[in-house]
């Protein structure tokens, strides 16, 4: 696998700390346990953005999703807008924004205001897929041809980056039409633009965003976290599809991985149960709170739904510390990603800050306080 090389930008290169092998980042659902409020879990999001930082986890990234009450994440940039108030230096992104939900512009100003408050430490991951059911996606899109958006995605994607940098040809119909803040402010008199543009990833869980993010020359982030069977052949594509580009010379990969860290092994099972049968909800239509582990072991799984468990949580890294740094290691060396970016789901707040904290010290990430900013 050819490896990110010097001349690819640091802020996608990123770079190891501590014994990892490659950087260590963060997604973030913003998910909200039974018997939580939505203020509860975005209080948990602020702190673990810090925590993240102090320990020199490389970026930290929000999905958005909708119509889903255990997921407090339907907003990107609002969240992210609230996060780079209380940090300093880590990166901050979308993983991601759901392309066909919005219009190319709208995109661009939302990540073009999130650069001015946070220069130089905003990426853009974009995806295809709605991020919710299907009634949800057209009452967001106001129309119900859903196939439509995800087939226009190349169409919809080069319009974006267009209006980020503010290259439409002459005789194009949005020629005078300017994302802001943007590049147009550095060519008004007096204007003085920052030099930074949030580069954007491509996001996926198969080959069809793989292949465009090689074609493009783009970093690439996959849904390993719930596409694992898809890794490896759509890492392989992206990797035999790449073109060098002006943001890159060579490939940089990263992949999602649901991961949970406890103090002992149990409590870990206990954990991650939790969270399973939240999926078993959210899979059969019964989305809602993250369930405690109470819950979980009282349940009375059926046959069906105890398989779907078993495949969903071989997938799922989870124990001790010790543990979890083993397939970390061992899912890195099988894939050749380039970073792995964790989600630690768990019903507590406390014990997904936990989780992280433990990762961050078998690795033996550095301890670096920083002055929050709010």
């Amino acid at each position: 696998m050819p490896a990110a090389d010097q001349t690819t930008p640091h802020e996608i290169r990123g770079k190891a700390a501590g014994t990892a092998p490659v950087p260590l980042s963060v997604l973030d659902l913003v998910t909200v346990g039974a018997g939580r409020t939505a203020t509860d879990a975005l209080q948990t999001s602020v702190n673990l953005s810090r925590l993240a930082e102090n320990r020199g986890y490389h970026r930290y990234w929000v999905a958005e999703h909708h119509s889903m009450p255990g997921v407090a994440s339907s907003s990107p940039a609002v969240i992210l807008a609230h996060l780079a108030a209380h940090t300093n230096r880590i990166r901050l992104g979308s993983g991601g924004v759901m392309l066909p939900n919005h219009a190319p512009l709208v995109i661009a100003e939302q990540f073009g205001t999130l650069e001015a408050m946070a220069p130089g430490r905003v990426d853009l991951g974009l995806g295809r897929a709605p991020g919710t059911d299907g009634a949800t996606a057209a009452a967001l899109r106001r129309t119900e041809r859903l196939n439509e958006g995800a087939d226009d995605f190349p169409e919809q994607l080069a319009e974006l980056t267009r209006f980020l940098d503010d290259d439409f040809p002459d005789g194009h119909r949005y020629r005078r039409i300017h994302a802001v803040p943007g590049p147009i402010q550095a060519t008004s008199p007096g204007g003085v633009q920052s030099p930074n543009r949030p580069p954007i990833w491509l996001l996926g869980s198969s080959g069809f965003s793989a292949r465009l993010a090689g074609a493009l020359g783009l970093p690439f982030a996959f849904a390993h976290h719930f596409s694992a069977q898809n890794t490896i052949p759509a890492l392989d594509l992206y990797r035999e599809s790449f073109q060098p580009s002006a943001l890159m010379s060579a490939p940089y990969a990263l992949i999602g991985v649901s991961a949970l860290a406890t103090d002992d092994e149990k409590e870990a099972r206990r954990q991650v149960m939790a969270a399973a049968l939240n999926m078993v909800r959210l899979r059969t239509g019964r989305p809602g709170l993250v369930p405690t582990p109470e819950e979980a072991e009282a349940y009375e799984f059926s046959p069906m739904e105890r398989d779907f468990i078993d495949s969903w949580n071989a997938n799922v890294i989870h124990g001790t510390a010790d543990e979890v740094r083993s397939g970390l290691d061992d899912l890195q060396k099988r894939t050749g990603a380039d970073e792995l970016m964790i989600t630690g789901n768990a019903h507590s707040g406390d014990v997904r800050l936990r989780s992280y904290e433990l990762i961050a010290d078998a690795y033996e990430l550095p301890k670096t306080e920083v002055k929050a900013q709010g």
